[in-house]
C-alpha cells in the first residue's frame, strides 16, 4: 500500500470511529430514557463518558507511548467495541453498571483519539501531504461527520431500535480497529532512552513542554473559550432566542445549520488557500470572527436573515482555528512528546464544553438573555484578541519543533 493510501485509511478509520461516537450521543440517552425514564440519569450518563474522556486524554498518554501508538489505537477501539456490545445487550445489569461501562468507553476513547492524531503526522510526512492541508481536510470531514452523525443516530434508533443502534456504534469501533491493524503500518518510534521514563516523569515532561510554549497555551485558551461559547449558544442562548423571537423550533435548526454550512464552506476555502495565509494572523482573525459576532447579533437583532448571515460568516471563521492549532502542535512539539502534549491539549480545549453549558444557563437565568449575550460576547472578544499581545506573538508563525532534553529522534 502506498503512503498516501495508508494516510487515507488512517483518517477514514478515525472518522468511522467518530461517526459511531456521534450515533451513541443520541442512542445512549434514549436507552437511559427507555430503561429509567429519568432526565437526571440521562445527564449523569453523558457526564460519566465525558469526564473520563477528558482525564484519559491527558493522563493516559504516557502509557500509550510505552505500549506503542498503533497497538494502543487497536486495543482502545477493540475494547470500545466490546464495551458498547455489553451496553447494548445487558441493560438488565442496571444503571450503576451502565455508568461504569460508559465511563470505560470514554476513558478508552480519550486515549485512542489522541493516539490516532499523533499517528497522522508521520503518515502525512511519508505521503508528502502538507500538515496544514491534512489538518484542514480532517477538520472539515470531522464537522461533516458531526453534522450527519446525530441525525443518523436518530434515524437508526427509529428504524431499528436503540439496541441495534448501539450495536452499529460498536461495529464502527471494530471496523476502525480492523483497518488500523491490517492496513496501517506503525510509525517508526523515536530512539528509546537507555532506561524508560516512569509514568509521572513522562507525564511531567508533557506538562513542562506545554507550559514553556506560551503561543500554544494561548491558542488553547482561545479554543477552549470558543468551545465554551459554542456550547452555551447551542444549549441555552440560541434556543432561548428562537423561543422569544421566532416562537418556532424550526428556527433552531436553521441557525445551527447556518453555522455548520459556513464551517463546511470555510473548510473548503481554507484547504485551498490556507497554506498561503500568514498562520498566526489567520488563527486570530478566524477566532475573532467565529465567537463574539454570533453572540452580538443575537443580542442586537431580531431579524432572522441578519442573524443567519452573521452566523454563517462565523462558521466560515471557525474553519481556520482547529487546523492551525493542529499544525502548530505538530511543528512545535518534538515527536517523542507529541502523544503527551496532544493529550493535554485536547483536554484543555474540550474543558470549555461542560463549562459553557453551565455558564450559559446561569448567566441567562441571572442576567436575562440579552445582558448574558453581551457579557459573553465581550469576554469572547477579549480572549480571542489575546494572541495579539506583544509577549504572546511568535517570532515565526511556523516554528520548527524544538528538541527537548533527551529527545534524539522523530516518529
Amino acid at each position: 500500500m502506498t503512503p498516501r493510501r495508508e494516510l487515507t485509511v488512517l483518517v477514514a478509520a478515525d472518522l468511522i470511529s467518530n461517526l459511531g461516537s456521534r450515533i451513541s450521543v443520541v442512542a445512549l440517552p434514549w436507552l437511559v430514557l427507555e430503561t429509567t425514564g429519568s432526565p437526571a440519569k440521562m445527564g449523569a450518563v453523558a457526564a460519566a463518558e465525558t469526564l473520563p474522556y477528558l482525564l484519559s486524554s491527558a493522563l493516559g498518554t504516557p502509557w500509550a507511548d510505552r505500549i506503542g501508538l498503533r497497538r494502543t489505537a487497536i486495543l482502545t477501539d477493540a475494547g470500545s467495541a466490546a464495551l458498547m456490545v455489553a451496553v447494548a445487550l445487558t441493560p438488565w445489569l442496571g444503571f450503576g453498571a451502565l455508568l461504569v461501562l460508559v465511563a470505560l468507553v470514554g476513558a478508552l476513547r480519550g486515549v485512542g483519539d489522541r493516539v490516532k492524531h499523533v499517528m497522522f503526522r508521520p503518515a502525512a510526512e511519508a505521503a508528502g501531504v502538507p500538515l496544514i492541508r491534512l489538518t484542514s481536510v480532517y477538520d472539515g470531514l470531522g464537522r461533516l461527520v458531526t453534522l450527519l452523525g446525530a441525525g443518523l443516530g436518530g434515524l437508526l434508533v427509529w428504524w431499528f431500535g436503540v439496541t441495534q443502534a448501539l450495536l452499529i456504534d460498536a461495529a464502527s469501533f471494530a471496523v476502525c480497529a480492523l483497518l488500523v491493524s491490517l492496513l496501517v503500518r506503525p510509525p517508526a518510534p523515536p530512539a528509546a532512552p537507555a532506561q524508560p521514563e516512569g509514568y509521572l516523569r513522562a507525564l511531567a515532561g508533557g506538562f513542562r513542554h506545554l507550559g514553556r510554549d506560551r503561543m500554544l497555551l494561548t491558542m488553547l485558551l482561545v479554543i477552549s473559550a470558543l468551545n465554551m461559547v459554542v456550547n452555551a449558544s447551542v444549549a441555552v442562548y440560541i434556543p432561548l432566542w428562537v423561543a422569544d423571537v421566532l416562537r418556532s423550533p424550526a428556527g433552531l435548526g436553521l441557525l445551527l445549520g447556518a453555522f455548520a454550512a459556513g464551517a463546511l464552506l470555510g473548510n473548503l476555502l481554507f484547504t485551498a488557500y490556507g497554506p498561503r495565509l500568514p498562520r498566526y494572523l489567520a488563527f486570530v482573525v478566524g477566532a475573532a470572527v467565529s465567537g463574539a459576532p454570533r453572540l452580538l447579533v443575537l443580542a442586537l437583532s431580531e431579524e432572522l436573515a441578519v442573524v443567519l448571515a452573521v452566523t454563517f460568516a462565523s462558521g466560515i471563521g471557525i474553519a481556520a482555528v482547529n487546523p492551525l492549532l493542529g499544525v502548530a502542535i505538530y511543528e512545535r512539539v518534538p515527536a517523542a512528546l507529541q502523544t503527551r502534549v496532544i493529550g493535554l491539549a485536547g483536554s484543555l480545549a474540550f474543558a470549555g464544553l461542560p463549562l459553557g453549558a453551565l455558564l450559559g444557563g446561569w448567566s441567562a437565568a441571572a442576567l436575562g438573555l440579552v445582558p448574558a449575550l453581551l457579557v459573553m460576547a465581550a469576554f469572547c472578544l477579549v480572549v480571542t484578541l489575546l494572541p495579539l499581545l506583544p509577549g504572546l506573538r511568535p517570532r515565526s508563525t511556523a516554528a520548527p519543533a524544538e528538541r527537548a532534553p533527551g529527545v534524539v529522534g522523530r516518529a
